[in-house]
């Protein structure tokens, strides 16, 4: 018979990890007004590197026709703009506005907040391992 640590699921353990992680970022930035979603692209977008679409749809991990959605809501709100790509005319690129990147850059620092609290007391070790287990399930393909 396994143990309970043994019959844990990483998947399901990662699938909880990311609702509370939604949930805590969430509560922190509740007078932003944004969803998880919308958090989560200008999150992406803090290091305020133009992205193309596609570039960002793979970022935040969502298909190109949903990230569509959430940049529309964006840009209503004046958070991003999508400009024509300079070199390539079948794409976009996507910048935060002034207002976008006060909003990044605040929800990076809920973020980096939030990373401090849960991780300070874990070796380096540990979290070069726990990134590793996260590229592995991010990068790979599950359709």
């Amino acid at each position: 018979m396994q143990s309970e640590s043994e019959q844990s699921s990483v998947v399901l353990g990662l699938q909880r990890a990311a609702h509370r992680t939604v949930h805590a970022l969430g509560e922190a930035l509740t007078h932003l007004g944004l969803t998880a979603a919308e958090i989560n692209a200008l999150a992406n977008l803090a290091d305020d590197r133009q992205r193309t679409v596609a570039e960002l749809s793979a970022a935040v991990g969502a298909k190109s026709s949903t990230l569509t959605g959430i940049l529309d809501r964006l840009e209503r709100r004046d958070l991003v703009r999508r400009q024509p790509h300079p070199t390539d005319r079948r794409a976009f690129l996507v910048v935060l506005t002034e207002p976008g990147g006060r909003a990044a850059d605040e929800i990076w620092r809920a973020i980096t907040d939030l990373e401090h609290r849960l991780l300070a007391g874990l070796p380096a070790t540990t979290l070069t391992g726990f990134r590793t287990v996260l590229n592995a399930v991010s990068t790979e393909d599950t359709r």
